[in-house]
């Protein structure tokens, strides 16, 4: 049987969820989307969210609330820095918007943008363009260096939807000693935030094929109170701006799941990087220390796509272009020479929590012996 590219992790508790609301007729926006943002806020403590119909409105939002006012209306002309190997949505967004996207180069070692790499894009600008934010994607699960981009003083909106949870530790089963004391703290003491983001705003996008799903929509938030308050300004959207309650309950589960399925994620990588060292073919680094949270299971291949295409589809498995759906991936800009080489050589494997293990072991056996 053939093993697919992508299987999204739905399970029982899932579907009872979905269930629920539907028995329950509460399928518009309403309290489940509600429910949604508290939950989220209890793993990383933002300041203010808003639960959104895509990613693609999300964006839209966080650029509208940096710039309220239409550079239509005021003549002004914007542009916003963007990865060559951004989704192909962020090109929409800003057209829509009437913002100029400055594409910003990799390297062969790291799928993101850099400071330096974002710091020559704005170098070269047209005379006259005003750069209003950066919108720094997570390619592939990969985090960039965040702060010393924040460093700039450009707005950053933070894509994380590929890399949520590279910050979660895994859970050891140690017993704690006798004499220890509680580690539970008490019920005044403050939480401190589990993780931090340097972005101005960050989006969790929840579609199909993002690190987590509620089969399509996003989450919008700010981690401080200053840019929460820019996101309040959109707490009076419509309800077709919103994320349906039916959604929110496949996503509530989604991110209560996270932990048990990043574990399972970095078992099957584990098995994966094993095969790949024994091949020629190179694999992407981290930066600064960064926990990968294993999206997927990219390799820069040396040969040419099409052979180890042919080569996967004889061993029945499915492999993909890691960066088809993206603005270089789609011809759309010449001068990111080094992610146009990308999208040619970089292939990922089947990745995911239910891929069985006799399954992840053909595909180490695949990726040992690639041509």
């Amino acid at each position: 049987m053939k093993i697919e590219i992508y299987s999204p992790t739905i399970r029982r508790k899932e579907m009872d969820s979905v269930l629920t609301a539907m028995v329950e007729e509460k399928i518009g926006p309403g309290e489940r989307n509600r429910l949604l943002i508290q939950t989220v806020k209890e793993q990383i403590h933002f300041d203010y969210a808003l639960a959104l119909r895509s990613p693609a409105v999300a964006l839209h939002t966080a650029i509208k609330a940096l710039n309220p006012v239409d550079a239509q209306e005021t003549g002004a002309k914007k542009a916003a820095v963007i990865s060559a190997l951004s989704p192909l949505y962020y090109l929409q967004v800003l057209q829509d918007l009437n913002i100029t996207p400055l594409y910003c180069d990799v390297t062969y070692d790291f799928p993101c943008m850099s400071r330096e790499l974002i710091e020559n894009t704005i170098a070269k600008k047209p005379e006259g363009l005003e750069v209003c934010c950066i919108v720094l994607h997570h390619t592939l699960g990969f985090v960039p260096d965040t702060a010393s981009i924040a460093e700039l003083g450009i707005p950053v909106i933070e894509d994380i939807s590929q890399s949520y949870g590279s910050w979660l530790k895994q859970e050891k089963n140690e017993e704690p000693e006798k004499d220890a004391p509680s580690a539970q703290p008490e019920k005044n003491e403050k939480e401190e935030p589990p993780v931090k983001f340097d972005g101005t705003f960050c989006i969790i996008g929840l579609e199909e094929r993002d690190m987590l799903t509620s089969g399509g929509g996003a989450l919008l938030f700010a981690m401080n109170r200053k840019e929460g308050m820019l996101l309040r300004n959109f707490a009076g959207l419509a309800n077709e701006y919103c994320l349906p309650d039916i959604n929110s309950a496949l996503a509530i589960v989604q991110f209560k799941e996270l932990q048990k399925n990043m574990i399972r994620r970095k078992e099957i990588a584990q098995v994966y990087t094993q095969a790949s060292l024994r091949t020629r073919h190179k694999r992407f680094i981290t930066v600064n220390g960064a926990e990968y949270c294993n999206y997927s299971f990219p390799l820069v291949l040396e040969t040419g796509f099409k052979d180890v295409a042919a080569y996967a589809k004889k061993k029945d498995i499915e492999i993909e272009n890691a960066f088809g759906n993206t603005i270089a991936g789609s011809s759309l800009c010449d001068n990111c020479p080094i992610s146009s080489s990308l999208v040619l050589r970089t292939v990922i494997f089947p990745m995911y929590p239910r891929l069985r293990s006799q399954d992840a072991e053909q595909v180490s056996r695949l990726i040992m012996t690639l041509p």
